[in-house]
């Protein structure tokens, strides 16, 4: 297996069990290549990763921000929480130079592909919650999450990429967007959405997400981009 010590100091966390943290770096494209070191992909880690981090962020700025509406703590929450900030977070980290990936996923830009560089992000957080139970993941997502909190919550607007989205189609097309969920696919506990940006009839963007929401917010990126080219 790969030496994570490099990756644990950059982390700044210590495992008790760090077959976790590798299981953590699996991702699903590389199972077929790695098939005699592991079985099963990361995508359950990622899975209970999210639900940690909501919870966390919510709790955080409940007590942080006393003053904020849902709506505004639901739009701050959204910006922490989008797949952008979490895989510039991963970047930052170097978690790309870890993640167990087929050749052709590498060979296509794997390890700088943001939805990867999230999902693993996630599965790492989950990973340290069973290892180290709350007290361990609050304190990691403390130091990883402190400053785009600050940050994102001096804006006197919070826009997350649909609101931004939308505001750019009818700006340029005069005309609101709608979402279509093309397919989902996996177990209940593991569901793995395909959703698609229209505006009007047309396609613009599709975005991948384990929920729909999510799956949502990454078309919504996507198809700001293409508008913006």
């Amino acid at each position: 297996m790969t030496d994570l010590k490099p990756l644990l100091k950059l982390l700044n966390i210590s495992f008790n069990d760090e077959k976790l943290l590798h299981q953590a770096l699996v991702h699903r494209s590389s199972l077929n290549e790695f098939k005699n070191t592991f079985t099963t992909s990361n995508e359950r880690l990622e899975f209970l990763g999210d639900a940690v981090l909501e919870q966390w962020t919510s709790q955080i700025l409940y007590h942080k921000f006393p003053n904020f509406n849902e709506g505004q703590m639901t739009n701050l929450r959204s910006l922490i929480v989008r797949t952008q900030n979490l895989a510039d977070i991963a970047l930052s980290l170097k978690i790309g130079n870890y993640i167990n990936l087929s050749k052709g996923e590498e060979t296509h830009g794997g390890r700088l592909n943001i939805s990867i560089l999230a999902d693993t992000l996630e599965a790492i957080i989950g990973a340290i919650y069973l290892d180290g139970g709350q007290v361990a993941s609050d304190t990691f997502l403390s130091q990883i999450l402190q400053s785009s909190i600050d940050n994102f919550s001096l804006k006197t607007e919070y826009k997350d990429p649909k609101s931004i989205f939308q505001e750019i189609a009818q700006s340029k097309q005069g005309t609101t967007p709608n979402y279509q969920v093309i397919s989902q696919t996996g177990p209940d506990h593991n569901k793995k959405f395909i959703s698609a940006a229209y505006i009007g009839d047309k396609l613009i963007a599709q975005g991948e997400g384990n929920s729909k929401q999510k799956a949502e917010e990454q078309a919504a990126i996507n198809a700001t981009t293409e508008l913006l080219k």
